[in-house]
């Protein structure tokens, strides 16, 4: 086993198996190729897929997860192939990890240490990094024992309790120090993005959300002229970008993507992104991205509704947009699914087919959150003026001496936000109903 030394959560470049079990409450037994999201998770952090196993259990093997048959097939299938990496699509204790290890003298990742690797190679910001590295340092501090060969060495003197300490528990002192460290700043990132969203109350906020590679970033680039980097991998968005959205005149929308979300995400993970899912916690309106051509579309969108519910979300607004038309084949049946859902669309954001119906749903529901009033201010408030003038839509405005009385569309929210900046001047509301 001395090619298994871990010094790292990484499956590289790596050849690998696949294995999974299959559970009586697991739909996975009815699909084609039930690896097929591992496989492509697999590939996403750089591994090539050379084999897999796959076994129908009443519940996961305590031992070696696999039964040992087939634990005993899958390295000979490592062997047979040269692969050094045995990848499984179920999250496995540290215990049973190190026993099929034995078993099969290959390395073994489960499912939340080969999405962590991904989201590791994927963070670019330093909040990325650091949310990427309290979920590592969390997956990490029960599996320490299995990743590094020296931890029974003993260590002592200045700055330990003592001789015959053992280096295993020196470094778990220093995990669980560095998630203390990370939770701290990350709690500020959060407090402070909570200030900076908070400022945009007086503007409407729509938050892109789907299912990992459902084309969120695509549809982004394609309602604000923006170039959002886009991937036709896993996970190709890891931090929230927020663009304007020129939704119709007088009438501006914020727009935010965000990372996608995937099949039993794990919950450190989930946990540790809060703050970047910060924008989605203070939308007003979630579009709800969907591949309408994957052939387990439903099933996509009920893991992202899990996610959403976890995140204490799922009562917000919600518009289903059913993605890449282009490319589906049973369109009756995504038009039949569709049905389901009393808000939903369905385009491409890759060829623009569909997207004025976005556009025009989305300001039917962003015309429930606009006032028209009528308003009166002095004709010496230029700032004021401006204001109303690129973020009201101006029905009718009209000169009374040193004042200006109009009468405009305008969000509810901003109207209140203006009410206080102008308190104390001349600004008076004379009116206000719902907007025609």
């Amino acid at each position: 086993m001395s090619n298994l030394e871990r010094t790292e959560l990484s499956v590289l470049t790596e050849q690998a198996i696949l294995v999974g079990v299959l559970l009586p409450d697991d739909d996975r037994s009815d699909y084609e190729d039930p690896l097929e999201e591992l496989a492509r998770l697999s590939r996403t952090a750089g591994a090539t897929v050379v084999g897999a196993v796959t076994q129908k259990r009443q519940k996961p093997d305590a031992t070696y997860f696999l039964g040992k048959g087939k634990a005993e097939e899958a390295g000979e299938l490592a062997s047979a192939n040269d692969a050094n990496v045995i990848v499984a699509d179920n999250n496995l204790s540290p215990a049973q990890i190190r026993n099929l290890e034995k078993m099969t003298d290959t390395k073994v990742v489960d499912r939340t240490e080969l999405i962590l690797d991904i989201f590791a190679t994927r963070a670019q910001t330093s909040q990325a990094r650091m949310q990427v590295e309290l979920a590592q340092m969390q997956y990490l501090l029960p599996r320490l024992r299995r990743m590094w060969t020296h931890l029974d060495t003993y260590e002592g003197g200045i700055g330990t309790r003592g001789p015959g300490e053992k280096q295993l528990e020196m470094d778990r002192r220093l995990i669980r120090k560095r998630i203390t460290d990370l939770r701290k700043e990350l709690k500020e990132i959060e407090a402070r993005k909570q200030r900076e969203v908070a400022k945009r109350k007086e503007v409407f906020q729509v938050s892109l959300v789907g299912y990992t590679n459902a084309g969120k970033s695509t549809l982004m680039n394609r309602l604000t002229e923006s170039d959002v980097f886009v991937e036709d991998r896993l996970f190709s968005t890891l931090d929230t970008r927020t663009r304007v959205w020129p939704i119709a005149k007088g009438k501006t929308i914020l727009l935010s993507d965000t990372v996608g979300f995937i099949q039993r995400l794990p919950h450190n993970l989930v946990a540790s992104f809060h703050a970047t899912l910060e924008e989605a916690a203070n939308a007003d309106l979630l579009l709800h991205v969907v591949d309408a051509a994957h052939p387990q579309f439903e099933r996509q969108i009920s893991s992202v509704n899990e996610v959403l519910e976890e995140l204490e979300i799922s009562h917000k607004p919600q518009l289903m947009v059913f993605n890449k038309s282009d490319d589906v084949q049973d369109v009756v049946y995504v038009k039949a699914a569709q049905k389901q859902y009393e808000n939903s669309v369905f385009l491409s954001a890759a060829t623009g087919e569909g997207i004025d119906d976005l556009r025009q749903t989305v300001l039917t529901i962003y015309d429930e959150f606009v006032v028209e009033a009528e308003l009166v201010l002095s004709a010496a408030n230029g700032k004021l003026l401006s204001t109303l003038a690129h973020r009201s839509d101006i029905l009718q405005q009209e000169f009374e001496g040193s004042h200006v009385r109009m009468r405009t569309r305008i969000d509810r929210r901003l109207l209140e936000q203006l009410l206080n900046e102008q308190r104390g001047s001349e600004f008076e509301v004379a009116s206000v109903s719902a907007a025609t």
